[in-house]
């Protein structure tokens, strides 16, 4: 079966995303990797322009989404990537006593320490979503803060060229997501809940394909279990120090293969 796979265009689901080819292409499957911003591969999933999407997460950042392509297609989740979760952070030098919650941002001499600019990425990103609710109801563009959305380099470069220089700044995050493999960031408490809670994050297959799929490549995929610091730690191989993405995946899922291949 010729598979259209779905990724969203960041570099931990690009690492998930060859995961998932590896086990297709090992139960014979012929795939071809289409990336796209969050949004964009949904609206591709329901219009029939792909066949499998990964990684969905589950049901907070979104669940919006998934609701608009079951209007259209019947589809069933398969496996557990990992449990993510959004977050802002904060590099551990920052005192904990002085910064440990988002209001604390508010305080007057932490604004006039911590960097203005908080970079984050593109619009369709649920930690964009919470990161613009979080900035209106604290409020923290009124304290002097911004929330710039951008691309994942624009984030990263932001977070760690702060960090080279000493400064404190706060970084709209997520797990998995490799800066946690090279940095300790301090999660900052977030009571309100503006940060959604905890996805499950899950490959989405349509109900018709799961036939023409197989059953045994069926059971594999729904047997994957990355989990975040494996995620982490692949990606940071991927995005820092240069390794092929393939073969990463290739030789993670060779290690996972006596538990896979118990559930095939």
């Amino acid at each position: 079966m010729l598979i259209r796979l779905g990724v969203t265009d960041l570099s931990f689901h690009h690492m998930t995303g060859a995961l998932v080819r590896t086990v297709l292409e090992q139960h014979g499957h012929q795939v071809t990797t289409h990336y796209a911003p969050h949004e964009a591969n949904f609206e591709r999933l329901a219009a029939g322009e792909l066949d499998l999407l990964t990684s969905a997460w589950l049901p907070h950042s979104h669940g919006g989404y998934l609701e608009r392509v079951r209007e259209r297609r019947a589809v069933r989740e398969l496996g557990l990537h990992y449990e993510s979760y959004a977050l802002w952070g904060v590099p551990d030098y920052v005192p904990a006593d002085r910064v440990g919650s988002v209001q604390d941002l508010l305080a007057p001499d932490v604004v006039r320490q911590m960097t203005p600019l908080i970079q984050g990425i593109g619009e369709g990103a649920g930690i964009t979503r919470f990161s613009r609710r979080i900035m209106a109801e604290y409020p923290l563009e009124e304290a002097g803060y911004e929330f710039r959305s951008g691309s994942e380099a624009d984030c990263l470069a932001a977070f760690e060229q702060a960090v080279a220089e000493g400064r404190w700044v706060v970084v709209p995050l997520w797990r998995p997501q490799f800066l946690h493999a090279i940095h300790t960031i301090r999660e900052l408490q977030e009571p309100r809940g503006l940060l959604g809670g905890t996805d499950r994050a899950v490959l989405l297959a349509p109900e018709e394909h799961i036939e023409a799929l197989g059953a045994e490549c069926v059971a594999a995929l729904d047997a994957l279990r990355f989990g975040n610091e494996l995620i982490e730690r692949l990606d940071y191989r991927v995005s820092r120090l240069g390794e092929p993405l393939e073969l990463v995946a290739l030789e993670a899922i060779t290690a996972m293969q006596p538990l896979i291949g118990q559930s095939a």
